[in-house]
């Protein structure tokens, strides 16, 4: 009889552990997140659609209403931000970009030059480009800040033609800017 009471007393108990982690997992899983509920609603693609068109209308509202910094009268900007200007470079002239200034040298040889001892990012190549350095044909350059460009090799003997996207501002040998 003492044995038969272990036994149901050993069943009772394992019955209250599962009842218990049942009930604990239960009640846990009430707090997920159901799709289409009050915590998690759905919406449409036409109100997504408004939402993003408004933070975007707003957004370059006040990019405009802040004024932003004026663009420098001295440069010229590319007629898009998609579309590559060619540029012949004369012998007595240097090609200065802007901040993030794509240039492509297809013809002639030319130089680094910059305003201190650094250079311009050849990401054809994954390396700088140093000042007075030469410049391979159809390699990507990007100038990461004003102040820096090419200009001829000195040793140049055929026409000069770079592919240019961004702004960028053409000096002659004097400083003087070059008209387009």
């Amino acid at each position: 009889m003492l044995n038969t009471f272990k036994k149901k007393l050993m069943l009772c108990m394992v019955l209250i552990c599962t009842s218990t982690i049942y009930i604990a997992n239960a009640s846990s899983s009430d707090t997920a997140v159901t799709p289409g509920s009050v915590n998690d609603p759905v919406i449409t693609k036409s109100y997504l659609d408004q939402q993003i068109e408004k933070k975007i209308t707003e957004a370059l509202a006040n990019q405009t209403s802040s004024g932003g910094k004026a663009p420098d009268p001295s440069t010229q900007p590319a007629p898009s931000t998609t579309n590559l200007t060619i540029v012949e470079l004369q012998q007595s002239q240097a090609l200065y970009g802007g901040s993030g200034t794509e240039i492509i040298v297809r013809s002639g040889k030319v130089l680094v030059t910059s305003s201190d001892e650094s250079g311009i990012a050849d990401v054809t190549i994954g390396k700088d480009i140093t000042n007075g350095a030469p410049v391979e044909l159809n390699h990507l350059l990007i100038v990461p800040r004003e102040g820096r460009g090419i200009k001829p090799d000195p040793k140049n003997k055929q026409d000069i033609f770079v592919m240019v996207r961004g702004s960028y501002s053409i000096l002659n040998a004097d400083g003087t800017k070059a008209t387009p």
